[in-house]
This record gives structure tokens, sequence and C-alpha cells, in this order.
């Protein structure tokens, strides 16, 4: 077992918990990327990329000071050179503590959030609580260019990313947006299934798009956390069509009230967080 993942052996990830009800900081569970950087050859002070981490919240519930409950949608932007990623379980026990906590105001909740979720990232975490209103407004939204899921491939391999199966045209140069919706990997403690679709966008060599759909289905039954799944399917891209730019991000499929939606990009950009039709 790879120590990241051993580490977050000692986390609530795939264990009976119990779900407390009132305002409790500790339970958050942070995982140092450190391991899993340097599995990718990264360290720190090497990251090839800026990006961010959001996370949504749909189970968000407090009090008011009448003791009337309160609900709305969270989201959450997690810097991707934090320190620490915040475990996924723990991070929904924490937010649960919530649920028979009152605060004065939307303001308040939001500047603990900031607080308890910044200490445990070890760098300023983002916080917007945003109304059911807002949300629906803005309703669900489609991946740019073009979609390669309909092109024929032949696939016998799905235990690990297989980033030699990657093909460009080094002779063309071209910008251009593609993404999938194939995209699964597993969880590396728990092995459930966490489903996603993926956006490449990028100019550089001329990626072939079939060759991209076979490696993105490559790590079907691949164990790794959603946010160094997103990293290495950056990294390949850049070694492979040494872009002058580059960005990788994907949507996943919420699992208990949370959704990740890790991006990835040589650009100093902050991409929208707009919903997916399986979001």
């Amino acid at each position: 077992m790879h120590p990241a993942a051993e580490h977050a052996e000692h986390s609530p990830l795939g264990k009976s918990s119990e779900y407390i009800a009132t305002y409790t900081p500790s339970l958050l569970f942070p995982i140092p990327r450190t391991a899993k950087w340097a599995e990718l050859g990264l360290t720190a002070e090497t990251l090839p990329y800026k990006g961010v981490d959001f996370w949504n919240c749909f189970e968000l519930s407090w009090l008011l000071p009448s003791g009337k409950p309160v609900v709305a949608i969270g989201e959450f932007a997690i810097p991707a050179d934090s320190p620490n990623i915040i475990e996924s379980k723990s991070f929904k026990l924490y937010l649960n503590s919530l649920n028979q906590t009152p605060f004065a105001d939307t303001a308040s909740l939001e500047a603990t959030l900031r607080q308890d979720l910044s200490a445990a990232a070890g760098k300023t975490v983002g916080v917007r609580i945003r109304s059911l209103k807002d949300v629906e407004r803005e309703g669900i939204v489609a991946l740019p260019g073009t979609c390669i899921d309909d092109l024929d491939i032949s696939v016998d391999s799905y235990a690990h990313p297989r980033p030699e199966l990657l093909r460009c045209d080094a002779s063309r140069i071209v910008e251009q947006s593609l993404h999938s919706h194939l995209l699964k990997s597993n969880c590396p403690v728990t092995s459930q299934p966490d489903w996603g679709s993926v956006a490449v966008e990028y100019r550089g060599a001329a990626l072939d798009p079939a060759s991209l759909l076979a490696y993105i289905v490559s790590f079907r039954q691949h164990s790794d956390f959603h946010e160094q799944c997103v990293e290495r399917i950056f990294l390949d891209l850049q070694r492979l069509l040494k872009p002058e730019k580059l960005t990788v991000y994907a949507r996943y499929v919420r699992r208990g009230g949370l959704d990740i939606n890790p991006y990835r990009s040589t650009e100093d950009v902050q991409l929208p967080n707009q919903r997916l039709v399986r979001q």
C-alpha cells in the first residue's frame, strides 16, 4: 500500500463512524500531498501546474439563533499546492457536525469554515455559501470542446494508467479542447468506484483523440485519489505534447453529499465551478 493510502487507513474512510451533530472541527483528517507528489516525481517546490480542488457540499445545514434550521450549498476551493488534502469522509463528518450548531449569520459560518478548513489544508481555503436559488439559476453546463466517447477503440488493460497509449503529431501545433465522461478510478482505501468526467484544453502537438480515450479508460481499475488522477493526466500530457499551455480538470460524481473537482493548469486562471449533468 502506498504511504498516502496507509495514512488514510487511520482516517474514518471505510469505517463505521458516529455522526456527531454539534460543531467538532477535530473531525477533519488531513492527508499530506507529499507522498503522491514524490510518486509523480514532484516536490512542493517543483509543481509544474497551478490549480485548485473545488469541493461542493449539497448537505450543508446549520441552525439560526432562533433554532430554525437553514440549508444551503457550500463551495470550497482548496489550493492545489496546499500541504494537505482533506480526507473526504472526515470532511463529511465535520460538515454534519454543524447540523445542530447555531451561527449568528452566514458570514459567521463562512468564517468558521474558512478557519477550520485552512488549518487542515495548511493553506487558505476559499469558502462560499450559496443559496439554493442561486445554484438553480446557474443550472448545469456541458464540458467545452469535442466529446471523444463515441470513438472506436479496443481496450484490454484497466489496472493502471498507460501513458504509452498516448500519441500525437509533433509536426502539427493545434489548440483544442477534448473531453470524456468515461473516467473511472477506485478509492485507494475502500476500493469503491469514483466516477468522473475529464476535460483537456491545450495548445501544443496535435493529440490523437482515440489515444487519449484509451488512456483515460486505462484508469478504470486504478486506485488513487481524485486529485492525483488529474495530476497524473496533466503530467503525462505535458511530457508528450510539450504544450505552450495545458489545462486538465475533472468533475467527479458526488458521494456522501460531496463532489470533488480538481483543476490543474499551466495558466494562472480561475476556472468556473459549474455542475455537469451527472452532478
